[in-house]
């Protein structure tokens, strides 16, 4: 006989979501409440992996009797609660941060900006070109060998990769946000190469960017060619045959040849984690030397 743990159940609670009565288990966010409902609520600094840490803003709802508008992406929903999600001061509010966030951060490789720009109707120029980049002058891609590379350009200080590096991940704190102001910057001490840091090319932080600030080497090769088409690659989930662990890979193959290696975050053994061997060691794969 096969026992299955089901794990403890939660109670179910209701609450109104534009309008319409809404049910979830107890202790589900906002955000998630509304991506049930079929309900879309942009979100940049929230995914899978590290815990939200409410940093993007662009998930902001109006909740009934809160004097400020609340991060869906926390905010847990609550018996009775009434939530709105596109009225004007919400729409507004999002205008008004993908304006900011477009001025300051290049946003070409995040996935739904362009998307959000348009439905928005949002106007980042109206700041200025490029009103508030990070840096005096725009950073160059810091390539430091041959498996990472890190643009600066394109971080919304969002912190994901520091939490994915940190205590909600790897534990090897090898990166942190320093500085301050228009200073502040995701580095490693002294603003040192990765490869004079405590990094171990784990490259679970590749994962969590949401903006492309982070990526690995052969698809920051291929986007500089102009041969990167996700469009044109197929995903396969498998396992990392380096040892027996068993961690889930999923492999993104273009022109029959791997070109990405991620890890599913729902995978019961590596839970999004992975080493340096599972994801960057696939060559010998297709070496066909």
């Amino acid at each position: 006989m096969t026992v299955t743990a089901l794990g403890i159940p939660r109670r179910m609670l209701a609450f109104t979501l534009d309008g319409a009565e809404t049910r979830v288990p107890e202790g589900t966010t906002i955000l998630d409440a509304c991506r049930a409902a079929g309900t879309d609520v942009p979100a940049l600094c929230h995914g899978a992996g590290p815990a939200p840490r409410s940093t993007c803003r662009l998930c902001v709802v109006e909740v009934e009797g809160s004097p400020a508008l609340v991060p869906a992406c926390s905010r847990r929903a609550e018996p009775g609660m009434e939530v709105r999600t596109a009225t004007e001061r919400v729409r507004h509010s999002r205008r008004t941060v993908l304006e900011l966030l477009a001025s300051s951060a290049d946003l070409s490789t995040t996935p739904g900006s362009a998307g959000w720009i348009e439905e928005y109707e949002a106007d980042p120029d109206r700041f200025g070109p490029h009103a508030a980049r990070l840096d005096a002058e725009p950073a160059e891609p810091r390539v430091d060998d041959d498996l990472l590379v890190r643009d600066r350009g394109k971080c919304v200080l969002c912190r994901r990769c520091v939490d994915a590096c940190g205590d909600q991940g790897q534990h090897t704190f090898a990166i942190t946000v320093s500085g301050r102001g228009w200073d502040a910057r995701v580095t490693v001490e002294h603003d040192a190469p990765l490869t004079d840091s405590a990094c171990v090319y784990c490259g679970n932080c590749l994962d969590v960017c949401p903006t492309g600030a982070l990526s690995s080497r052969s698809e920051f090769d291929r986007r500089a060619a102009g041969t990167w088409d996700e469009s044109a690659q197929t995903r396969t989930t498998t396992v990392c045959g380096y040892c027996g662990v068993g961690c889930g890979l999923t492999l993104h193959v273009q022109d029959n040849g791997i070109v990405k290696v991620t890890a599913p975050h729902d995978d019961p053994v590596s839970r999004g984690n992975l080493c340096i061997k599972g994801r960057f060691g696939h060559q010998h794969v297709q070496n066909r030397g």
